[in-house]
This record gives structure tokens, C-alpha cells and sequence, in this order.
């Protein structure tokens, strides 16, 4: 940057002259004497770089109690002892500052603290970009291309490991006393333990009396998804405050409806619907999933159990010659799937149509995909604990959510006597 452009710069700085005309005349300063805007020794460059100077330079100033060159410091026992430079980087882009020391080194520095060299905002960036699925090596190239800055990728690991502190209290926080519905379900990752093998990844998601959407947790198991590790996960809900429960959605696990009459004695089991179709999709071709939704349709639409029976006959009659194993899953997952024609249509209707931890989940699977394995099980968590603090971050998908769960919640007051309006109380 030419003299007269960084003079400007340092105009502004210390004179606080932030105001539109003043930031237009340094533009068109820098414009004329061929300054860019961004990049090394750009204009936002040097303008953050004066900042950061100046605030520093008055931290000092608090530190010491006195201004520079004021003859209060004669005889104070401690001055101003030079400064030393320091690449900082910034969303500006890498920035050499001169930080001010004092004589017996007590200063401690607040906006660029001792041994750190990047900004918060660069912190924050770079957990954001994880949690949009980026790897740590395509963030490096990220920041070194946008920012002109190398952060090695143990930096960046670095960087997201601070929300572990987080991710546990988080992990252990107390809960609702009373869910209307819980939805249950575990997506698979590659984690290397030794060799790369699936593990299966713990997921809870929740609808709170006041129809909001809650993750009460995430939890790594070993080997293939079961009941009896779900029963220990649904144990720590239960001992984390969650008495409660009026509906748990799950798919089809065997033993599952089992684990949750053990934990929460009052609750039904109801099977997702959405996990029966994909499981009937798996026996079919390709060509036929479309006639077989269709036939499907009316089955968990019916009006009654018994309209639900003579729809499944009909459609056994079309399909069970050519795929009986999509109407033996029907008839073996029938006991769970059958509450779900006892709820009035307001209950039936969010159930089946939300679909609320497949969103979820989609939004897992993206961010591991990226991936492809994690070195650790704790990797893999903070990855997933990512995703769920970047989600709805304007607020938008909650109205949303909530607008949708009203008049549900209304009805579940309605058919269980009352064990909605006890929470709220």
C-alpha cells in the first residue's frame, strides 16, 4: 500500500472516522494510486491491521493505567517496553500487527491473545465449513485460497476439537419430563478401529410439548444396530429426566417394542411408515416401486384397523405370488404398525408425513459422505454434533415446524387423557 493510502488508513484508525464519507474518500484514495481492496496489502488489509493496532494500543493503555508518553508512568514500576510483530489471521487475510510489551511482561492481550495467531471469526468459519461437510483437508484449501493463509490440517482439527467441551454438556443436559413423540433411529458410519468397519451411530430426536423439534443425544455402538443397546440409550433419556414418552417411532427392529414397554411402560411403539415402504422396496424391482406404493396407499390410509385388513388382502392377492417377502414384513410388523389407524387423522397425518429424523438424517449421511471413515469414534460424534448446530440457522424451519405440530398436539391431549397438559403444568 503507497504512503498516502496508509496514511488514510491510519487517519481513520485512530481519529474513529467510520462514518460513509470518510470510508468513500479512502476507496477512491486507494483506487487512484492503484491500491485493491483485498489480498496482501490491500486496503481491508491495512485498515484491520490499524485497527487491531489501535485496540491493542489501548488495552495496553488500560493495563498500564496511563497513556503513552503521560508523566504518570515515571516511577510506576512497570512501561512500555517496545512491541513485537505477529502474523495474524484474520478474514482480511494474514495480517502482520505490532504487539505492544510491557516491561515486567504482565500484558496480557484480550483481542489477540499470547500464542494464538487467528481471529475468532476465522474459529467460527472454519467450524462452519465442517459443519457443512467440508473436510479439514478441503477447508485448508479454502482458507489458503480465499484468505491467502496455511492452516495446516492438525490446526484445523485443533479448532473443532473445542467443541467437544460443548458437545458433552450438551450430550448430558437435563431433559423434558413429557415427549408427545420420540423418534428413534441409527445411521451407519465407517470409523477405523484398527481396520474400517460400520458402526452404528445413535439417534434421538424429539417433539416437545410445545412443538418444537429437540436431538436429545447422539451415542456410538458397536457392531449392527440392536435393541439391547437402544434399551441402554433409552435408559439414559429416562435417567436424564425423560419420564414420559406418548409415542416412539421407530422402524422395525426385532425386540425393540420390548426395550421401550420396558423403559416407558405407557408409550406406543408405532412403526415409521417410511421405514416399512423402503423396507418393501428392497424386495421388489425397480420398475414395480411405484405401482407398489400405490397399492400400499390405501393400507395405512384406511379409515379403520379392519378397512386397513381388506386393503392388505387385496394387495396380497397382486404381490404375494411374485414378492411374498413384502407381505411377510407387513404381517410380522402389523402389531406395531396398527396403533397408528387409532389416532385421529391430525395425529396420523404429522406422523406419517414429516418424516422428521429422515430429514436428520439426510443431512448426516451428506457430511459423512465427505468424508468417507473417521480415525475415532469421538471423530465421527464431533462431525455429526456439527451438523446439528449449523442446522436452521435463521430460525425459519422452527416457525415452520412448530406452525405444522399445533394442531397435532391438540389432538394428543385429546387421545391420552390428559399426559400432554401434565407437562405443561
Amino acid at each position: 500500500m503507497t504512503n498516502t493510502a496508509a496514511e488514510g488508513v491510519a487517519e481513520v484508525a485512530t481519529d474513529g472516522g467510520l462514518d460513509d464519507d470518510t470510508i468513500g474518500k479512502l476507496v477512491d484514495r486507494a483506487r487512484a494510486e492503484g491500491v485493491s481492496l483485498t489480498g496482501p496489502g490491500g486496503l481491508l488489509g491495512e485498515l484491520t491491521k490499524r485497527v487491531l493496532e489501535s485496540a491493542l494500543e489501548g488495552e495496553m493503555e488500560d493495563h498500564l493505567g496511563y497513556a503513552r508518553h503521560d508523566a504518570a508512568g515515571r516511577g510506576s514500576g512497570n512501561s512500555r517496553n517496545g512491541s513485537r510483530a505477529k502474523t495474524v489471521i484474520t478474514e482480511a487475510g494474514p495480517v502482520e500487527v505490532e504487539v505492544p510489551r510491557d516491561r515486567d511482561s504482565s500484558f496480557e492481550p484480550q483481542i489477540v491473545p499470547k500464542r494464538q495467531r487467528r481471529l475468532s471469526g476465522i474459529d467460527d468459519l472454519v467450524i462452519s465449513l465442517s459443519a457443512k461437510g467440508l473436510t479439514h483437508g478441503e477447508i485448508a484449501a479454502h482458507l489458503g485460497e480465499v484468505y491467502g493463509a496455511e492452516v495446516s490440517k492438525q490446526t484445523i482439527t485443533t479448532i473443532t476439537d473445542r467443541v467437544l467441551e460443548d458437545m458433552a454438556a450438551w450430550q448430558n443436559r437435563p431433559l423434558d419430563a413429557v415427549y408427545p413423540v420420540l423418534f428413534i433411529d441409527a445411521i451407519h458410519v465407517k470409523i477405523r478401529d484398527g481396520q474400517v468397519a460400520n458402526r452404528p451411530i445413535y439417534v434421538a430426536l424429539a417433539v416437545t410439548v410445545d412443538g418444537e423439534r429437540d436431538i436429545l443425544g447422539l451415542w456410538a455402538g458397536d457392531g449392527g444396530e440392536g435393541a439391547k443397546y437402544w434399551l441402554q440409550v433409552l435408559t439414559e433419556l429416562r435417567n436424564r429426566g425423560v419420564g414420559d414418552v406418548l409415542i416412539v417411532c421407530c422402524d422395525g427392529l426385532k425386540g425393540l417394542p420390548d426395550a421401550i414397554a420396558q423403559v416407558w411402560p405407557q408409550a406406543v411403539t408405532q412403526t415409521c411408515i417410511v421405514h416399512l415402504l423402503r423396507a418393501s422396496f428392497r424386495y421388489a424391482s425397480r420398475k414395480d416401486w411405484s405401482a407398489i406404493a400405490r397399492d400400499l396407499r390405501p393400507v395405512y390410509q384406511a379409515p379403520t384397523e379392519q378397512a386397513a385388513l381388506d386393503r392388505f388382502a387385496d394387495f396380497a392377492k397382486t404381490w404375494e405370488a411374485r414378492y411374498p417377502a413384502i407381505v411377510r414384513l407387513w404381517t410380522n410388523a402389523w402389531a406395531e404398525f396398527v396403533p397408528f389407524l387409532n389416532f385421529d387423522p391430525e395425529i396420523r397425518t404429522i406422523i406419517c408425513t414429516t418424516n422428521a429424523i429422515e430429514s436428520l438424517n439426510a443431512r448426516f449421511r451428506r457430511a459423512v459422505k465427505a468424508r468417507g471413515h473417521f480415525p475415532t469414534e469421538q471423530a465421527a460424534l464431533k462431525c455429526l454434533y456439527l451438523v446439528i448446530r449449523s442446522l436452521d440457522p435463521t430460525g425459519a424451519g422452527r416457525r415452520r415446524w412448530t406452525n405444522r405440530w399445533k394442531k397435532a398436539l391438540n389432538a394428543f391431549d385429546i387421545c391420552f387423557d390428559g399426559r400432554l397438559s401434565a407437562a405443561r403444568r
